[in-house]
């Protein structure tokens, strides 16, 4: 579980996000949303520990995440940005980076790593794609691969920064599906994302932010009927029937 309690955080002494007092829920999908520039990346990177509050705590089940060594952070959580760079290195290699919290001193992968890393490639269906070099693949496939490392890494939490930017329709529902599945291994997804669709259809809880901070924090049914999406975007918003399962899509448009 991770815990905010007051917390004001940003860059170069300036507060972009201000009063956040949150929990994110174990073993679910949150997911956060708001106009550009209203801290999203700010709080996901402050609940992971790259940016130190200027006030107030973060806790990971009651520790203080800011007195625990950054290698034992790395056991339990795995941050994936949304802008990186494309290294010059295998698939397999870039999936096995994923172990390095747990490697020796010798950096030197034991028998338990190989197996963790050949379990997270094939459940990303990646195999034929081992040898080859990250930079060949097109972006749903290395966005995979990004997957498969933080599936490597088997972290209780994990934050996704926009993880289905730049990518095509297709691409960007295997990789949503790909995140529930995370959630259904007893994961702790916590993400940004721009499509409000999407974000409502994939998260168990959603929480909008303006101005850097909490408008609200509730189910995705409790959010969109709160009208608070429409205020903050200046948009209209509906709900449709998506299929016999009773599942619900959104659908947004200007005033």
């Amino acid at each position: 579980m991770i815990k905010l309690e007051n917390v004001y955080s940003g860059y170069n002494r300036t507060a972009i996000i201000k009063n956040i007092d949150l929990t994110f829920e174990e073993k679910s999908i949150t997911t956060i949303i708001g106009k550009n520039g209203c801290g999203k990346t700010t709080l996901l990177r402050t609940a992971s520990n790259l940016l130190k509050p200027f006030q107030g705590k973060v806790y990971i089940v009651d520790k203080d995440i800011t007195d625990m060594p950054s290698k034992e952070l790395a056991k339990k959580i795995s941050f994936l940005p949304q802008i990186r760079s494309v290294p010059n290195i295998s698939v397999y290699n870039l999936v096995m980076h994923g172990r390095y919290p747990y490697l020796g001193f010798s950096r030197t992968p034991q028998a338990e790593d190989k197996k963790i890393v050949a379990d997270a490639i094939h459940k990303l269906n990646l195999e034929k794609l081992i040898n080859k070099n990250i930079q060949q693949l097109s972006g749903g496939q290395r966005q995979k691969v990004y997957l498969a490392m933080v599936l490597a890494q088997d972290t209780d939490i994990v934050f996704l920064d926009e993880p289905t930017t730049y990518l095509d329709i297709n691409h960007k529902l295997e990789i949503l599906e790909i995140i529930k599945k995370l959630k259904q291994m007893g994961k702790t997804v916590v993400m940004v994302l721009h499509d409000l669709s999407n974000a409502l259809s994939y998260s168990d809880r959603i929480c909008l932010m303006e101005e850097g901070e909490i408008v609200i924090y509730d189910t995705p049914q409790a959010v969109y009927e709160s009208r608070e999406i429409d205020r903050v975007f200046d948009i209209v918003s509906a709900q449709v029937a998506a299929g016999e399962d009773g599942s619900k899509q959104y659908i947004f448009c200007l005033q």
